[in-house]
């Protein structure tokens, strides 16, 4: 072991206050400087890692190798004393934290069994990457870990985990690591069966009296059978003559999809910029905005003259460029490049926002939406997508502690 330039500790047992004083403590003696740490407890114990290097500023000319011995005899001697297991290796060379190859693949399930994330991580093996860590994000509503992947293809390993994931029943995202990731961000959601349960456009069609006919319409458009537009038209064509009262009826039977509030209220206290993007009606997003202090929003507009519906549209329409486009526009607005935008979204009309975006997740969505999106949440909970971008149940829970 005389050419090892690092020494990789790892120190292992019961977790009680003050063991990971102890255990630097004995270190802060030797001409050593730490390039690396962690430390989990899992099950009452404590896991404390690390990797070391010569301080030769500290001790110019020492022998690499007798320092590391030093070492090892004065933490085995420690660890006697705590009740500790202690283990040894060549820790590899100096770590490069920020390697533009490195990516984070980030698990969720409900729950998330072992043969799952077994497959996950032989895949990983499979495609020559190697896990060099993993740590978990949350256990509730959902469970879900983080694997930080070196040695690793983006393109490969995302193509084959999709599958993977498909076989095993869980949701899988493959991303690149590195500082932005924790930069600032915006996210834009699309509206209906995403950021609220159902589609706005049946609810009104509800009480014209024309919900069959308009459920039909939607189903196809959002299979990507219909051009949007065309389809938009002819369900709000169906609704000619409806009293615009039923709008505020239906403004008030509108359900928020579970973990929308806390998303959106976690991003927007951890500095992201939020906003949505819709085709259904600015009647109806108006008051999203107000309820979640929204950032940024666009919707189409139902014409109402002499306080009935007329079955017309007023301005351009939001289809499926539409919001591509205004996607662009808001992370123009916003200061953030399209590569820290993540758009959400079900429907084929979204497809062209998801593949705008930086990141784009289909959330429960039609299949030819999660065929083409970065990676797809089948989770029925939004805040699901906060777990995507690396934010911590902890982190979330802190957020509403200090908001």
């Amino acid at each position: 072991m005389n050419d090892e330039t690092t020494l990789s500790v790892t120190v292992t047992g019961r977790d009680r206050p003050g063991i990971s004083a102890r255990l630097l403590s004995t270190l802060s003696v030797f001409p050593v400087a730490i390039v690396d740490l962690e430390q989990v407890v899992l099950g009452g114990r404590l896991v404390l890692g690390a990797i070391l290097e010569v301080d030769e500023r500290v001790a110019p000319g020492v022998t690499r190798h007798r320092v590391f011995e030093e070492v090892r005899s004065a933490l085995d001697k420690t660890a006697i004393d705590l009740d500790m297991e202690t283990e040894y290796g060549d820790g590899g060379g100096r770590v490069n934290a920020y390697d533009p190859n490195r990516l984070h693949v980030t698990v969720l399930a409900d729950p998330l069994r072992p043969g799952a994330l077994a497959a996950i991580t032989s895949c990983v093996a499979r495609a020559g990457a190697n896990i060099d860590r993993i740590e978990r994000l949350s256990s509730y509503p959902v469970t879900s870990v983080e694997m930080d992947i070196s040695g690793g293809s983006a393109d490969q390993l995302r193509a084959e985990l999709a599958m993977e994931a498909s076989t095993q029943g869980v949701d899988v995202a493959v991303q690149p690591s590195g500082l932005h990731r924790r930069g600032k961000h915006l996210i834009i959601m699309d509206v209906d069966s995403t950021l609220i349960q159902g589609e706005v456009i049946e609810l009104l069609a509800a009480h014209a009296g024309c919900e069959e006919e308009i459920a039909k319409v939607t189903e196809q458009a959002m299979r990507g059978e219909l051009d949007f537009e065309e389809s938009l038209r002819a369900r709000v064509a169906l609704l000619r003559g409806l009293d615009a009262s039923a709008i505020d009826r239906v403004r008030e039977e509108i359900v928020l999809t579970p973990g929308a509030r806390t998303l959106v209220r976690t991003l927007k206290r951890l500095g992201y910029e939020c906003g949505i993007v819709s085709g259904g009606f600015t009647q109806i997003t108006d008051s999203l905005v107000e309820l979640l202090d929204l950032d940024y929003s666009a919707a189409n507009t139902l014409e109402v003259v002499d306080g009935k519906l007329t079955g017309e549209l007023v301005g351009p329409i939001i289809d499926r460029k539409g919001k591509a486009t205004t996607l662009e526009r808001f992370a123009e607005e916003a200061g953030v490049p399209l590569t820290q935008t993540v758009a959400i979204g079900d429907g084929a009309n979204d497809l062209d926002m998801l593949q705008t975006a930086g990141l784009g997740v289909a959330f429960n969505a039609k299949p030819v939406v999660r065929e083409q999106a970065d990676t797809s949440v089948t989770v029925p909970y939004l805040d699901a997508i906060a777990f995507i971008l690396g934010i911590t149940r902890e982190e979330i829970e802190a957020a509403d502690l200090h908001g």
